[in-house]
């Protein structure tokens, strides 16, 4: 397994759509592994592969480093869709390819999903809570869509300067990253 660059605000990828992905391979299974692996190693508790520069329908989340979720599965979900979403609540997040910035972001509470697994079964589930906002956070990012782009407007001038920052590569993160300023290059 290897841990992956994860690219940050202002890179061209993460603003694309990924495509759906076809069928398993080796290089599927490989980059789910190398996924969980760099996720892991970021101390995050979800990927999307356009975060690792593969415009891909795949997404890996693991909660068992969360304080009272320590029996949580890691899952890999490949083409995850959204059936339906319930109810709204409100709750502080943050994002690896944004790092060191966190705000209020409201989203469905409750979801039901269905996305192939890694036997390329399709699997329906129901989820809520955290499970369900960290799948809806990443579904967005196979979608090009960033948690700060939930943030309102107004809101949003507050984190100007540390996205202009993020985006010029003038951070310092533990984990490998390529900025917009790394692409540019």
């Amino acid at each position: 397994m290897a841990v992956l660059p994860i690219f940050t605000d202002g890179a061209p990828v993460l603003r694309k759509k990924a495509d759906p992905v076809k069928g398993m391979n080796d290089n599927i299974i490989q980059l789910i592994m190398d996924m969980f692996e760099t996720m892991r190693s970021a101390n995050g508790i979800g990927l999307a592969a356009n975060q690792v520069g593969i415009l891909k329908r795949i997404i890996v989340v693991d909660l068992s480093e969360v304080e009272g979720m320590e029996n949580a599965k890691p899952l890999a979900l490949i083409n995850p869709k959204i059936l339906e979403q319930q109810d709204k609540w409100v709750m502080e997040e943050g994002c690896l390819s944004v790092p060191e910035i966190r705000d209020d972001i409201e989203r469905a509470k409750k979801l039901k999903i269905i996305y192939k697994d890694t036997n390329f079964n399709d699997i329906e589930i129901e989820v809520n809570g955290l499970l369900g906002r960290v799948i809806l956070h990443e579904i967005d990012h196979l979608d090009g869509i960033l948690f700060i782009d939930r943030i309102p407007p107004s809101k949003r001038k507050q984190h100007t300067e540390a996205l202009n920052k993020i985006r010029h590569g003038e951070i310092e993160v533990s984990y490998p990253i390529i900025t917009a300023a790394d692409v540019q290059v």
